[in-house]
Parts: structure tokens; C-alpha cells; sequence
């Protein structure tokens, strides 16, 4: 029987049971918890979503309203003192080794008053998920010493280390410590690796605090979102349906006048704006600037390529200082490095007139177009050629 076909795994296929058990709980923490509950990024079939809900309940015990409310605050609060689980803040290795316990102690009943709006509040939740919690994992426990005998211990206590090492651990502490930036947000959110395969996609955490709302994590033509994969397999047979993934401003050919419209799709596509203005013309006027430098601060070039496009609240004070020291010297950096933060700070208003910010960034390629730097010159008109996506 199928039965004692169980117990009689041998040691690499058990791995391999174990490995698909607790790829199905990554998958439903990052399609349910993560890119349907807590950003809304995503609508799942009431099917899918029950199962999701159910599955977790065996292998987690995790509440679907205190997850969706402590990551909407990790979102609002990000690198602060308010942040529940931040490493810049807390530091690496209480974030790595006590990943579960910041949880438990950031699951404040105002916490969950504030953030966890828009959860699950029907019978099975209230009266099993959230009244018998540890019940699904000690219903998973018996499962498997039923189903696997005494491997049923090993394989129960895999499956409870899986999420809190992965999801609270790895993704939360190694994902704002260690990593490459495609855009440089305003917190230390880094992509682990260009491969989400192991943790869903969450791996690319870079991508998803820059685009919280989206259900597409990779940007890169060469970064896999295996969690993407799966969304796309479930819309295929109706059970899912992913919101707000494509970039909603796109370039236009030949345009060469500037409307509301531009400054829409440019303050809407920011990051890649700026992303682009680093490619376009940062690197280029540097490495253009090293052939110039003086000898004494040629080391600073290294260290200029990412402290020239960095986040400005997460440069370090040495490092401001070699920044400035840098710019002191060069006009022409210093120039660059200026008009950067002068277009950024175009869409960092808040309660101005769309015509009025058309005309601060007209006036921003004005100066571009005039400053006799031909890479600063081709930005310009390279902004006018935004628009808005067609819905």
C-alpha cells in the first residue's frame, strides 16, 4: 500500500518530500501573506486562498492578520526605531537568530488595529486559525509521525525551523544587509540574489521595497521570480489575477514636448528615472572626470560610482566625507551630482499644482540643455520622451 510505500523512503527521497512540503509553505507565505494580503497586489480565488490559509495553519501557526499588519509597518517604519525587524537598527545577528521572537513582540494589539486592515475575519478564522493556532502545527506533527514514522520528527521540526529561518531570518535580516540595488529606495533593502528560487522570489527584496505593490518582484531581464512563475501557471487556470505589475509609464519615439502627462509618468517611474540618470550620465561624466582627477583622490573613483547615485540617508558620515571632498574638487561631479538631487526633489513635493511641477522640470531641462555636458544634454531630452502606459 501507498501507505508503507512511506515508510520505506529512503533517506534522499524523504529530502525530497521535505523540500516540496516546505516549498508549498514559501509559496503560500509569498502569494498569500505577502503579495495578496499584505500589499493587495494580487487576487487569489477563494479556493486557492482557503488552501493557502489552511497550509499555513499546519506548518506555521502563523496569523494571517498579525503577518499582513508587522510587514505593512516594517513597510511604513523601514530602518527606523518603529521598524520591528530591522538589522541596520537591530543588528544583523539578533535579526538572523530571533527572527520569530520579533514578531511575537511586534504583534501589539495597536499594531494590529492599525495595520492589519482588510484581513480575514470569517468564522474558520476566528473560531480555528486564530482560537486553536497551535493546533494545525500539533495536527502536522501527528501527520507526519503517521504518515513517516520516526523520520516524522526530523521532518516536523524542518518544517517549523523553515519559515522563521528563511522569511524572518534570512529575508528580513540578509535582505537589508548584504546585496546588490537596482534602485536605490529610500531604506537598505537589497536583492540577495538575481535567482528567487529558494525563497519564492522574496529574494529580490531590493525590487519589492522599491515596488511594494507590485506582484512581479525581478526587474531584470536576467533575475527569476519563481513565486511570478506560479501567479502566472494560477492565471492561467483563473485562480489568480495580479494587479499593478507593469510599469504604468513607458517611452514614446520621437517625443520632444513636455505636458503633464510627462511629469505624471516620470514621478510614477522615478526610481527607474533615476536608475537611468546613473547609467546615462553619472558613470560616464566619471569615468569621462578620472583621466582629470588630480592623483590624490584618484582612489575616491571606486567609491564615488556608488556614493554619487546613493540614497542620501544611508551614506555613512566617512563616507559623506570623502563624497564631499570629491565634489569640492570637481565641478563638473559636483554639477552632476546636483542636478541629480534637483530632479529628485521635483516629484518629493507634496501639494503643488501638476502645472507648476511641469514647469520646474521644463526649467530642470533648460539647465540641462545648457549645461555644455553632452551627457546631462541627451538626459534632458531623454525625460521628454516619457509618457503614460494606455491602461
Amino acid at each position: 500500500m501507498w501507505y508503507n510505500g512511506l515508510l520505506d523512503l529512503s533517506a534522499w527521497q524523504l529530502v525530497l518530500v521535505v523540500l516540496a512540503m516546505t516549498h508549498v509553505t514559501i509559496v503560500s507565505v509569498t502569494l498569500y501573506l505577502h503579495r495578496h494580503s499584505a500589499h493587495n497586489s494580487l487576487d487569489l480565488h477563494p479556493v486557492l486562498s482557503h488552501f493557502f490559509r489552511f497550509w499555513l495553519w499546519l506548518t506555521t501557526a502563523q496569523n494571517t492578520k498579525e503577518w499582513t499588519a508587522i510587514h505593512r509597518k516594517h513597510h511604513a517604519t523601514c530602518e527606523t526605531e518603529e521598524d520591528p525587524h530591522s538589522p541596520v537598527v537591530k543588528g544583523l545577528k539578533k535579526v538572523l537568530s530571533e527572527g520569530a521572537e520579533l514578531y511575537r513582540d511586534a504583534a501589539t494589539p495597536e499594531t494590529l488595529e492599525r495595520y492589519g486592515q482588510r484581513t480575514p475575519e470569517d468564522w474558520v478564522e476566528r473560531n480555528v486559525y486564530s482560537r486553536h493556532r497551535m493546533s494545525g502545527i500539533a495536527l502536522m506533527a501527528v501527520l507526519n509521525l503517521a504518515l513517516f514514522g520516526v523520520n516524522g520528527i526530523w521532518i516536523w521540526a524542518v518544517q517549523m525551523m523553515w519559515i522563521p529561518f528563511w522569511a524572518a531570518g534570512v529575508i528580513n535580516g540578509i535582505g537589508h544587509y548584504f546585496g546588490y540595488r537596482n534602485f536605490e529606495c529610500a531604506d537598505n533593502a537589497r536583492n540577495i540574489s538575481p535567482w528567487g528560487l529558494i525563497v519564492g522570489g522574496e529574494e529580490l527584496h531590493n525590487n519589492h521595497h522599491t515596488y511594494p505593490n507590485s506582484a512581479k518582484l525581478s526587474r531584470r531581464w536576467y533575475e527569476v521570480d519563481i513565486g511570478w512563475g506560479y501567479i502566472r501557471l494560477f492565471q492561467f487556470f483563473k485562480l489568480a489575477k495580479p494587479k499593478g505589475y507593469r510599469p504604468i509609464a513607458h517611452r514614446v519615439p520621437g517625443k520632444l514636448d513636455m505636458d503633464v502627462e510627462t511629469v505624471q509618468a516620470i514621478a510614477n517611474n522615478r526610481f527607474d528615472i533615476m536608475r537611468q540618470y546613473r547609467k546615462r550620465v553619472l558613470e560616464p561624466v566619471l569615468r569621462q572626470q578620472k583621466t582629470v582627477m588630480e592623483e590624490d583622490i584618484k582612489p575616491l573613483y571606486r567609491r564615488a560610482r556608488k556614493l554619487l547615485s546613493r540614497e542620501v540617508t544611508l551614506i555613512q558620515p566617512r563616507d559623506q566625507k570623502q563624497l564631499d571632498s570629491l565634489l569640492e574638487r570637481n565641478a563638473v561631479l559636483r554639477q552632476i551630482y546636483d542636478k541629480s538631487h534637483e530632479l529628485q526633489a521635483l516629484w518629493r513635493r507634496r501639494g503643488v499644482k501638476p502645472q507648476d511641477k511641469l514647469h520646474a522640470l521644463a526649467q530642470w531641462c533648460r539647465e540641462a540643455e545648457e549645461s555644455g555636458i553632452r551627457y546631462l544634454e541627451d538626459f534632458a531630452a531623454h525625460l521628454k520622451s516619457y509618457a503614460l502606459r494606455p491602461a
